[in-house]
């Protein structure tokens, strides 16, 4: 049905690929100018929509920064919250706002780095805001490569290496026809170029990309698992332990594929599954029927990710004759001491 959609809404590529081509012609010539603020930026985001790996590379970036005597804060669109304009989300101890309020990815960040937070649709008014609130001298943008009116000191581009293989697929063309949010040539004002691999090896860049990537520093990075822990109470388990287990998969994430993948590389069932849409904001509607279906299956749990598992959190009264998991990946680069001095560099 997506398909067939994009098929009819093709004529409108070619209008946005020139609305595109004006409005970085004139961020590029100066008719569009940046703002600065008293503050480093780091910007992390991506030419596709969604599946990149963001959100881990984030945890990742502001992991390394605050063990490295910087006062972090991120700053996010807050995708899919009830809220609009400025939010404060967090100051670095206390959450201030839910998923809802939030959005998903900005509430896993902060829990999973104990980092002050905050969200604004307009990134130059979210990071002054942010500034007056909070003491804080490294900003981290989540999804902001399209953002262009906050002047960055180290603009990072994530590119999903599955996504550059489908080379002749519908993927690789301009929305609405395809997923990307800018063609590749974009590629050009990126600081770094960082290929996520995930839990695949290594292939080829095909011509089409590698032609834009002269000159880039350009690194890869990939996954690997730290286990899979308690919804409700955070325990850890080996992956070990579900080997075999009849599990109820639920996931809303972009591009599922490495997850399920992964879960079967693992030993571990996925023929019982739920699949949503990206950043599926989770209803009662939803918990019945992962209720439903998991004791209609006979599972001995539910497993999901860690994106989803902040969502079903609220539902733990509803859920809890239930025992539900999340699996836990973290982000490791395979050239890390020359990415971090790229990046240190950079925030001097």
């Amino acid at each position: 049905m997506l398909k067939f959609l994009r098929i009819i809404l093709s004529p409108l590529t070619v209008l946005y690929s020139i609305i595109i081509k004006l409005r970085n012609s004139a961020f590029d010539k100066g008719v569009f100018k940046q703002e600065y603020v008293n503050a480093k930026v780091v910007s992390i985001g991506n030419l596709t929509m969604g599946g990149s790996g963001k959100t881990p590379m984030v945890i990742n970036i502001c992991n390394y920064l605050m063990e490295n005597n910087h006062k972090v804060g991120v700053l996010s669109r807050g995708y899919g919250r009830s809220t609009r304009g400025y939010q404060l989300v967090s100051n670095g101890k206390d959450i201030f706002l839910d998923v809802d309020e939030a959005g998903d990815e900005i509430v896993l960040v902060t829990k999973e780095c104990n980092v002050a937070s905050a969200v604004s649709e307009r990134r130059v008014e979210g990071a002054k805001n942010m500034l007056s609130e909070l003491d804080i001298n490294v900003i981290v943008l989540d999804d902001a490569f399209q953002h262009r009116w906050i002047g960055r000191n180290f603009d990072i581009l994530m590119i999903d290496q599955r996504f550059l293989s489908n080379v002749n697929s519908f993927d690789q063309k301009l929305l609405p026809l395809g997923s990307m949010r800018e063609p590749f040539d974009s590629i050009e004002r990126a600081d770094a170029v960082i290929i996520n691999r995930k839990f695949s090896q290594k292939i080829t860049i095909p011509a089409k990309v590698k032609k834009h990537l002269h000159n880039k520093s350009l690194f890869y990075c990939y996954y690997k698992m730290s286990g899979i822990y308690d919804v409700k109470n955070n325990q850890h388990y080996t992956i070990e332990e579900f080997e075999g287990q009849n599990s109820l998969v639920v996931c809303g994430i972009a591009k599922p594929f490495s997850f399920l993948r992964t879960l079967t590389d693992n030993k571990i069932n996925i023929k019982n599954k739920l699949v949503f849409t990206d950043h599926k904001e989770y209803d009662l509607k939803e918990v019945e029927l992962i209720r439903k279906r998991f004791y209609d299956t006979n599972s001995f749990s539910v497993l999901t990710t860690q994106k989803d598992a902040v969502k079903l959190m609220k539902f733990k009264k509803e859920l809890d004759d239930i025992d539900i998991y999340y699996l836990k990946i973290e982000l490791e680069f395979e050239e890390s001491e020359s990415f971090y001095r790229l990046l240190d560099k950079n925030l001097i």
